[in-house]
């Protein structure tokens, strides 16, 4: 029986070619997309699952509310990690981790930045991270040691296969011992770092680890199978409290099975993260198979006139309707098989380009069985879902009404493909309106004033000597030409990160603390930014003069509550300072909020960034050279390195503009799918008019008015599709928006140009067999007559 189902299935296939190759490819494009997104789902939910402990491993977050709003960071105080192994039953050990440093690594001639972490040993027995040289238990043996990449490795040893006990200079001061060489960390794992270094180094330069007040390093608990989470946090949530009463911060457990895809907190509740567009994109996936399977049922059916007789030959000869309908759905299995296997050799050609856009590493790997079922049962549901509704309705027929040639085409099944192609085109005018709305969004937060000026800033870290020699580097730079002015910050300008909440002023209630962002600056920093000035002055030419002065952001102003200001004294524990600027708020952090109560120093010794911004017109290559020549040569052996701000800064919406690129590809796909069908369709309505159409063409029909004919009913089905997509997008979309504070607005022309490209594109599709059935010569459609 099933050889008898390929037989027939193949033979229908070669007598109708068009039909046939519609079918088999529309399913075959539609499998294609939903395997690329399914992949990419996969991955996303792998992450981490690197790590065999990864259901006993917590990172701990804080929630910190501060007058009526509640942040939630993964900073932490340096004293919790090794508190919570002592005194936490349930915690079996824990670690404590740098925030991510891109440290030089000079090894003769070869100077290379790497990104690292400082890091307790525990981190080798609580992750897993698979050493090829060396042993985890004896890697930080020596204080000043390293364990590196196999990539790191490479760079700097080439194909050496024992490095173990081998010395890189770090910085261009100490030399630090290799203790070990572990795998490289995967693509799809959360934490990742070319070099670790015993945390100890870190913690001798930094004696504000010591304060249970100060959050600024990231803590990494396991605990013990049996543990109880929900004591452990409801000891842990009050703790900081315990140990200092001016703490407000509250602990808490955040599962590794959380971090990648719901790592979103509002107001001290979790909100989702990632999720939502891995869920969206699922979604998608099976709406992209569900308009290919409506394209089968539509062929089929519509053809369903040239299988009558064969149908009711079988009926005659003993073929119940069980028998029929498995026939059916056996051969649109066969098809969906045959459309799998042309999907597969799709996903093998473009996923190269799908990784690039992504930014992953997927593989089809058909060696892999979970892969391999997942795609046969794709195939299979398929062929199910595009089988079942021909398979039912071509089994119906009477075999009386066929041989007495009694009209088949009942009005049920033309209203069920009526139904089908408003389904299919009210899908795709809603991805066309989603699609438009979420690049809207993108643009909207794009170019939302921030108040400062981004455009032709060039940022680089300050290494070595170059705080020291900034003077004559600035000087070098404004006499060149290309550079407007120059500026140092402590913090970098998008993310600040920073914060306090100790500073107080008269009138402040004692009872209320204020989470202020610190950044301390050199006095040409407003000016290089950008930034606008609102009452007061900026910091005078020579920082000393400013040393207890400070200038603050309209928002610490509004909380502040005064109508000027400027001259209050704010008092930073035993410090004072003098209000002597208000700056216009400017977005930092979250790129979709609003601006946090900021206050600006002016030390000439703490910074971290050199901030120049180029002349206007000025060219950008020869500018970048003169910039490095500047700092190379005032601070020899570093390598130059830099960013564009307004580059950085559109990097902050990677996330949002992966899911535009993706909206857009799938959108298109899903259109070119229903495409198909329509043209089948409309290829199948010509065929069926022929004689119709002759008949008018005899009696002085136009080409135009025979094509107008046959499409006016097509576009009465986009209209409505149009009608029913628009409430349903707007309620789609509105939604989508809510997550975002800074937000588009839907505009009503949205849907007017998405109503426009689907009619455009629906005539368009159908205009070739209009046209073509239109010009037919009318002889030899009625010569029969």
């Amino acid at each position: 029986m099933i050889k008898n189902y390929f037989k027939t299935a193949f033979r229908n296939l070669w007598r109708n070619k068009i039909y046939g190759s519609l079918n088999v490819f529309g399913l075959a494009i539609g499998i294609a997309c939903a395997g690329l997104i399914f992949l990419w789902i996969e991955d996303e939910f792998s992450y981490d699952h690197n790590h065999s402990k990864k259901d006993q491993l917590y990172q701990i977050y804080e929630h910190q509310p501060f007058e009526g709003k509640t942040y939630t960071f993964p900073a932490t105080p340096g004293l919790l990690a090794e508190a919570m192994k002592k005194e936490f039953p349930g915690v079996k050990n824990s670690c404590r981790l740098s925030w991510t440093n891109y440290t030089l690594f000079n090894l003769g001639e070869k100077a290379i930045y790497e990104r690292g972490n400082y890091a307790d040993s525990s981190i080798f027995s609580m992750f897993t991270i698979p050493f090829v040289q060396g042993k985890k238990e004896t890697v930080f043996q020596q204080l000043h040691s390293l364990a590196i990449s196999e990539k790191m490795a490479k760079k700097f040893f080439g194909d050496q296969k024992d490095i173990i006990g081998k010395t890189l200079k770090v910085d261009n001061r100490e030399e630090y011992i290799i203790g070990g060489v572990f795998k490289d960390l995967p693509q799809n794992s959360t934490i990742k770092f070319d070099w670790v270094s015993p945390f100890k180094i870190y913690h001798d330069n930094n004696e504000w680890l010591n304060e249970w007040e100060n959050n600024g390093i990231q803590t990494f608990v396991e605990l013990e199978e049996k543990a109880d989470q929900a004591l452990i946090n409801n000891k842990l949530y009050n703790y900081l409290k315990a140990k200092d009463s001016t703490i407000v911060a509250q602990p808490f457990l955040f599962s590794m099975n959380e971090w990648r895809l719901h790592n979103n907190f509002e107001e001290g509740k979790q909100v989702g993260g990632r999720i939502q567009n891995v869920r969206t994109f699922g979604i998608i996936a099976w709406i992209i198979l569900l308009i290919a399977c409506i394209n089968f049922m539509n062929l089929a059916t519509a053809r369903s006139e040239k299988r009558a007789r064969e149908v009711g030959v079988r009926k005659v000869l003993g073929a119940g309707k069980k028998i029929l309908i498995a026939q059916f759905i056996g051969e649109a299995m066969v098809m969906a098989m045959l459309s799998l296997l042309i999907a597969v050799a799709i996903i093998y050609v473009v996923l190269p380009s799908f990784n690039t856009l992504v930014e992953k590493e997927l593989q089809i790997g058909l060696d892999d069985p979970l892969h391999l079922l997942s795609l046969i049962l794709i195939g299979l549901i398929c062929g199910l879902v595009a089988g079942s509704y021909p398979a039912l309705y071509l089994s119906s027929f009477n075999p009386v009404w066929v041989f007495k040639g009694i009209n088949l085409k009942g009005s049920g099944a033309a209203y069920i493909r009526k139904g089908l192609v408003v389904l299919q085109f009210t899908i795709s005018i809603i991805l066309i309106i989603g699609t438009i709305i979420v690049y809207n969004q993108i643009q909207h937060i794009k170019n939302r004033d921030l108040g400062y000026n981004k455009d032709n800033v060039i940022q680089t870290a300050l290494r070595g000597d170059m705080q020291n020699n900034f003077s004559v580097i600035k000087n070098q730079l404004l006499s060149s030409g290309y550079v407007e002015n120059v500026a140092m910050s402590n913090l970098n300008q998008l993310y600040m990160g920073s914060s306090v909440d100790n500073i107080e002023w008269e009138g402040k209630d004692p009872s209320k603390k204020v989470l202020v962002t610190q950044d301390i600056i050199s006095p040409e920093y407003i000016r290089t930014m950008g930034i606008q000035m609102t009452k007061g002055r900026d910091f005078y030419p020579d920082a000393k003069q400013d040393s207890s002065n400070v200038i603050i952001n309209e928002t610490f102003a509004k909380i502040i509550g005064k109508d000027d200001v400027v001259g209050t004294v704010l008092r930073q524990d035993t410090v004072k300072y003098t209000i002597v600027g208000v700056v216009k708020d400017f977005v930092f952090g979250d790129m979709y909020g609003k601006s946090d109560p900021l206050i600006f120093t002016c030390y000439p010794e703490y910074f971290g960034y050199m901030y120049v911004r180029l002349k206007e017109k000025a060219n950008t290559e020869r500018a970048v050279d003169k910039i490095e020549t500047a700092v190379k040569s005032n601070n020899p052996g570093y390598p130059f390195n830099y960013i564009f701000v307004d580059e950085e800064f559109d990097r902050q919406f990677k996330s949002e503009m992966l899911i535009g690129k993706l909206s857009r590809i799938f959108a298109l796909l899903a259109i070119v799918i229903t495409c198909l069908g329509l043209f089948g369709l409309a290829a199948y309505t010509a065929e069926r008019r022929t004689k119709e159409i002759g008949v008018r063409k005899v009696l002085g029909s136009s080409v135009a008015g025979i094509a107008g004919l046959l499409s006016k009913d097509f576009l009465k089905l986009v209209i409505l599709s149009s009608v029913i997509s628009f409430p349903l997008a707007w309620w789609f979309m509105h939604n989508w928006l809510q997550n975002y504070a800074y937000r588009t607005e839907i505009n009503w022309w949205v849907f007017i140009i998405a109503a426009v490209l689907a009619l455009f594109i629906a005539l368009f599709t159908i205009s070739f067999q209009a046209v073509k059935a239109a010009l037919a010569n009318p002889v030899k459609s009625l010569r029969t007559e």
